[in-house]
């Protein structure tokens, strides 16, 4: 077996899947995109070249796409840990969370984050969208939980994507007393020790946000 991974520990869609990785104490190669590893950039986009990561590499199969790369872990190398349901219904619920994860909490996050990076962003106006969002996905979310993890009882897919997403939408709209069931959520999904492992490898990264990461977690 030998997997690659083409990531960086400060990207939210990476520690989606790096805590796939450590939950399963899979072994991988990991390949920084950064100054650190001037080749691995041009590789990955040999590999890729619509420019998005992470990418994995699994004795020559090349599989993109966050959740795709999850599956894929499942499918090929699985491990204690199911990320996934064997019962389809079940599995059904799980990929819906992964994407309301991805598509309501990770994407609306991002903009305010994107514009702040323009010469000519209008960040204001994406802090106010991205509050208007994320308070409308936190406030659905909190009728949603009703276990310790996104799907019920058990650690899956769907927790993996809300480690990542809920992390840094705390940062850009704090999860108010209004959502107490989500700020719970995103605590017990900190303390898990994959995702506490992804927080300490992104540290060093934090001055990269440029929003300003807050003095906690």
């Amino acid at each position: 077996m030998s997997l690659t991974l083409y990531a960086h520990p400060f990207s939210s869609y990476c520690q989606k899947v790096q805590i796939a990785f450590y939950e399963n104490d899979l072994p991988f190669t990991y390949r920084l995109l950064g100054p650190e590893d001037p080749a691995a950039m041009e590789e990955r986009q040999g590999l890729w070249p619509l420019g998005r990561f992470p990418v994995l590499v699994d004795d020559g199969v090349t599989v993109v796409e966050s959740s795709i790369i999850i599956e894929h872990l499942h499918l090929f190398h699985p491990g204690a840990v199911a990320l996934l349901p064997e019962d389809p219904k079940a599995a059904l619920r799980v990929r819906f969370l992964d994407r309301f994860f991805d598509h309501y909490v990770m994407t609306p996050m991002q903009v305010p984050v994107f514009e702040s990076l323009r010469p000519d962003g209008g960040r204001r106006e994406a802090m106010a969208e991205a509050a208007v969002a994320l308070d409308t996905a936190y406030g659905w979310l909190e009728g949603q939980l009703d276990g310790p993890w996104a799907a019920g009882d058990d650690f899956t897919m769907a927790d993996c994507a809300a480690a990542a997403s809920l992390f840094y939408a705390d940062w850009v709209r704090p999860i108010g007393e209004a959502f107490p069931k989500v700020g719970a959520y995103r605590a017990r999904l900190l303390d898990r020790p994959s995702m506490r492992r992804c927080v300490e490898e992104g540290r060093p990264y934090r001055a990269l946000f440029p929003l300003g990461a807050p003095d906690r977690d």
